[in-house]
């Protein structure tokens, strides 16, 4: 039986209700921009700075780091800050002035000539270093559109696992049956197209790794590992078999375990809270 709809009708001018709907994050989100304390970012002995958490958006961008530096690239050898967001860390002045959306992550480059040269939204970051780094981005231009293609195709996607599906299957604090049909849905068509193309290339793009790669793998390919809102069951997540395989694949590379555990404090066995050197991941992976 379908459950019985809500008798609410949005007013004709929205108010925020100050957090009172019992979300747990209620307390940190608000309709405006802008910083909330005076408090400057802590600058480690890279020149990449990146200020960031083990979220799925956050992982894509260390993942990457250590690929590059698994490549040889030493340029890449960076600090990695824990901006705890349920601490509020992404209102103060100083990563405001690194992402005025107040979104992790959010890289500062300090070897830029006149910089440092802020970069945000995670997928702009991965591109910023495949260009710096001349790595993971293909020179052929039909393999370039692909890869770009399925980086757009994940950041316009991933809202609708995360702030969707993630938000009201597993944090709101009422199941609301049409929300979660709605979103469980679009989720799992996004993880059939996903197989279909699997079925056919190696990788996301064609048969080399990736800046698509990073970014579609910490939102569906741990979706795919059953790590994502436990969920698994519910989603019929091995259903997707090259998915899946994909997901396994890039699983057990040493830079992907490396940059799936930084910035991750919650993970008292394998978590690091800040990153800035590799030997901070011996014991760790």
């Amino acid at each position: 039986m379908a459950q019985e709809l809500s008798d609410y009708t949005p007013p004709k001018v929205w108010e925020w209700d100050g957090g009172a709907d019992g979300n747990k994050f209620a307390s940190i989100n608000r309709p405006t921009a802008g910083a909330r304390e005076e408090k400057d970012l802590p600058v480690g002995k890279h020149p990449l700075q990146l200020y960031s958490l083990g979220t799925p958006n956050g992982v894509k961008v260390t993942i990457m780091l250590e690929e590059l530096l698994a490549a040889g690239h030493t340029g890449a050898e960076y600090d990695a800050w824990l901006i705890n967001i349920m601490d509020g860390d992404q209102f103060g002045s100083g990563f405001v002035a690194a992402n005025p959306n107040s979104k992790i992550p959010a890289l500062m480059d300090h070897s830029v000539k006149g910089g440092p040269q802020r970069v945000f939204e995670s997928g702009a970051i991965l591109f910023y270093l495949a260009e710096k780094f001349d790595a993971f981005l293909p020179k052929d231009n039909a393999a370039r559109a692909a890869t770009m293609s399925w980086l757009m195709w994940q950041m316009g996607s991933a809202p609708y696992l995360g702030g969707g599906f993630g938000h009201f299957y597993a944090y709101a604090p009422v199941k609301i049956e049409y929300a979660i049909n709605r979103f469980a849905m679009e989720v799992k068509r996004e993880m059939d197209v996903l197989d279909k193309q699997l079925a056919e290339h190696e990788f996301i793009a064609g048969d080399e790794l990736t800046i698509a790669d990073f970014a579609i793998y910490p939102w569906y390919g741990g979706l795919a590992r059953g790590l994502l809102y436990d969920a698994k069951e519910f989603l019929q997540v091995e259903s997707y078999e090259h998915v899946g395989r994909w997901a396994k694949q890039l699983s057990e590379r040493k830079a992907f375990q490396r940059g799936q555990v930084v910035n991750r404090p919650w993970d008292e066995e394998k978590g690091l809270k800040e990153r800035h050197d590799a030997s901070d991941f011996d014991g760790k992976v």
